[in-house]
């Protein structure tokens, strides 16, 4: 039940769980009835796991640990608001986790959802939509879009390009060109670790202390692999 670890120390011990899983050599730690008990008065987990809702995407279980390991936060397509943000920096500022996780996977609905909607300007309904609203800013970092139905020259700056709008599928269908779909997923994971320090003064101050990591992973459903994307804070890789 020690936070005394480091960042690298508790990146390596989820690298750990995660190559037991693929090895299909899982230990499942700290889930029987003495810990159970153990943990039931506090709680000490040594990473905030920030993932994707995905019913196979389950933290615990892919990078096998059990539980009071893991404090999970989770949302469809891992997007921020101001809930998940202070649910993050619970687990870190009170908590004392000295890693985040940004965890994302291929086939991810929410990314496929937001590039339809780039694609052909068709967005959903409901509340759905307002996933998709923040998952598209991070895609059009490196999008090249042109105007409405063909006209107008393409440009790189996503930015401007859904200015005045919410999102760049707002004005309907454009000329649209993304990388290809695991450049896509990566940059959206990407972003999101950039969005948690940006926007987080307290995250930013425990990165810059060394007190804390921000990582970024990609989990990929087939094998059960988890690589790194982009880290921000020391982690010795």
């Amino acid at each position: 039940m020690s936070t005394s670890l480091t960042p690298a120390q508790a990146w390596q011990r989820l690298q750990d769980g995660n190559a037991r899983f693929v090895a299909d050599a899982m230990q499942h730690p700290s889930q029987g009835a003495a810990h159970r008990a153990a943990v039931a008065k506090e709680q000490h987990p040594y990473a905030v796991l920030f993932g994707c809702s995905d019913s196979r995407v389950a933290a615990e279980i892919i990078f096998d640990q059990g539980l009071g390991d893991l404090f999970v936060v989770r949302t469809a397509g891992h997007v921020l608001d101001t809930t998940v943000i202070g649910s993050i920096e619970y687990g870190v500022d009170i908590l004392g986790a000295p890693l985040v996780v940004v965890l994302g996977h291929d086939r991810c609905g929410a990314v496929g959802a937001a590039t339809e909607a780039l694609m052909t300007g068709k967005m959903p309904t409901g509340f759905v939509r307002a996933v998709v609203d923040r998952v598209i800013p991070s895609l059009l970092t490196h999008a090249q879009l042109a105007g409405p139905a063909g006209g107008g020259e393409a440009q790189d700056d996503g930015a401007a390009a859904a200015a005045g709008s919410g999102t760049a599928a707002a004005r309907g269908p454009r000329s649209v060109t993304l990388p290809d779909d695991d450049e896509v997923r990566r940059e959206h994971v990407r972003a999101t670790v950039q969005m948690l320090r940006d926007y987080s003064g307290s995250l930013a101050a425990a990165v810059a202390e060394g007190r804390c990591a921000i990582v970024g992973v990609e989990y990929t459903l087939a094998d059960g692999t988890a690589h790194l994307v982009d880290h921000v804070g020391a982690l010795g890789v």
